[in-house]
């Protein structure tokens, strides 16, 4: 029998968010994982104080518990320390989602029924396909955020629509089979990555409509640095299969 559903939650500067985020998510999951789950909130020594809070709320809640990182490097190798701390625990399902409110807290059930219920290895959190959208973006980020999943999309050969986005369920199974510590891709990239390693593996991947909405509190991580890091990674995970 699979064990339970793990959520992890990077933060850097979410002081603002991290109460209300947390309150939210476990909210939901009392309701769609009775019998089990933790919610892993991994911070990298936020300036702000996030990491106290965390800490306020892991001795608030049995289900919360906290890994502090000693430098902040980055979405994608604060996701595999998550990763790693939940397979060592028992995970059965791993979801990863923003800690800022862009997801809604109340659609981790229907991420995680698709993979509990569905029959998917991996469930994507999907901004384009129908009933999914945005909301509060201006027309540039638009134009950015759906040229960058198209021209990922293209250029790896892949079906799916969103793949940018950091809303996501994955079996156990999957995070086991694809070589955690070989990915390399610190920001945005990192989800085209993974995506893209378990669609090679043959893993069952489905994109579940969503509305994702700009952050009200704090600040974003976006950077151009970020941005150019996911233009080069694509091509080179072409380059890599090839190989």
């Amino acid at each position: 029998m699979p064990g339970p559903p793990w959520l992890i939650l990077p933060t850097y500067n979410e002081a603002e968010n991290i109460e209300r985020i947390v309150g939210a998510a476990l909210g939901v999951l009392e309701q769609c994982a009775p019998d089990g789950h933790r919610l892993l909130i991994v911070d990298d020594s936020s300036p702000d104080g996030t990491g106290r809070l965390a800490d306020a709320l892991a001795a608030e809640h049995d289900a919360v518990e906290v890994l502090h990182r000693s430098e902040r490097e980055g979405l994608g190798p604060a996701y595999l320390a998550g990763f790693a701390r939940a397979l060592r625990g028992g995970a059965g399902y791993v979801l990863e989602m923003d800690s800022d409110f862009s997801h809604d807290p109340a659609d981790i059930a229907r991420l995680l029924a698709a993979t509990r219920d569905g029959g998917a290895d991996l469930a994507l959190g999907s901004r384009y396909v129908d009933g999914g959208g945005v909301e509060d973006w201006p027309p540039l980020r638009r134009f950015i955020s759906q040229g960058g999943s198209l021209y990922a999309r293209t250029i790896l050969g892949l079906g799916i629509r969103d793949l940018t986005g950091g809303f996501k369920c994955f079996r156990a199974e999957v995070l086991e089979a694809i070589d955690l510590p070989t990915v390399r891709s610190a920001g945005y990239g990192f989800q085209i990555e993974l995506t893209y390693r378990a669609m090679r593996r043959g893993f069952k991947v489905v994109e579940i409509p969503i509305v994702f909405r700009d952050r009200v509190h704090g600040t974003s991580k976006m950077s151009p640095r970020i941005a150019a890091e996911a233009m080069w990674l694509v091509p080179a995970l072409r380059w890599r299969r090839r190989r």
